[in-house]
């Protein structure tokens, strides 16, 4: 089995805020993967007393303890238990009702001898290929399809889209968000590799169209996930007013690429 896990701040400054687990194996038997973007939020007062990297360092290690141990509960479950464990270390100090409140997208997968199960909440991205090289992409895609106006301002998106009815939900305090994330299983034999990415490395296809899925795939699996990353730095360098690809909130995001394949 062959795996990888690339993970790069998009500023030096700043403290990388995605999170990326593999366990092998997980319950004796076949392993599991997470990732992890945490979400910066706007400058002010957030309610909380704890870093995003904190949050999604506290999640993402119940997400892989759960996963790996607890193969009786369902990746939902996984998540939502994850989700209640990481509010209660900081329900008394913290305002946890707060729309920016620290939270994440997520991309967990599980695997045993017989099948594959996944779940994707927000717009990281789970690409499995299958033995005759067929890429699949398994996206949450509410984000992307809300119009421009409600997203126009921070405080236009909490107020309307952020974990709302209609909108788009993402990790934060409230367990029931777990129900809302696009979930399924795989026969094991359909699948020989699985890749996850957060959007600062989905760039290269969702942002520049260097590729589509299939491309970025074959990118990771014959170069690796740094090869990836390294492609998308040159083409955010190249843009770095963002003249072209506007639909960028920074010019560099933090990038994590995880790998698998058996």
């Amino acid at each position: 089995m062959r795996t990888e896990i690339v993970s790069e701040s998009g500023d030096p400054a700043r403290p990388n805020e995605d999170f990326a687990a593999l366990a092998l194996p997980a319950s004796g038997q076949g392993g599991t993967l997470i990732v992890l973007d945490g979400v910066t939020p706007p400058r002010g007062d957030a309610g909380c007393l704890h870093s995003v990297p904190w949050f999604c360092a506290r999640l993402g290690g119940a997400l892989t303890e759960l996963s790996a141990s607890r193969r009786d509960l369902t990746l939902p479950e996984v998540l939502a238990h994850a989700i209640r464990a990481t509010a209660l270390a900081h329900a008394d100090t913290c305002d946890l009702s707060h729309p920016r409140t620290p939270q994440a997208t997520v991309v967990l997968a599980r695997w045993s001898e017989a099948v594959v199960e996944y779940l994707v909440l927000s717009d990281s991205a789970l690409l499995t290929e299958a033995p005759d090289g067929t890429v699949t992409a398994v996206l949450d895609d509410r984000l992307s399809r809300l119009p421009r106006s409600s997203l126009a301002t921070d405080a236009v998106a909490d107020a309307t889209v952020r974990n709302k009815e209609g909108g788009f939900f993402t990790a934060a305090a409230d367990p029931s968000v777990a129900a809302r994330a696009v979930t399924g299983t795989l026969d094991r034999g359909a699948v020989r590799a699985l890749a996850a990415l957060t959007d600062g490395a989905t760039r290269w296809t969702e942002k520049f169209a260097e590729g589509d899925w299939k491309d970025l795939f074959t990118v990771v699996r014959k170069e690796g996930g740094q090869a990836l990353v390294d492609r998308v730095r040159a083409l955010e360098r190249a843009d770095s007013e963002r003249r072209v690809h506007l639909r960028r909130s920074k010019t560099h995001d933090d990038a994590t690429v995880a790998y698998v394949e058996w």
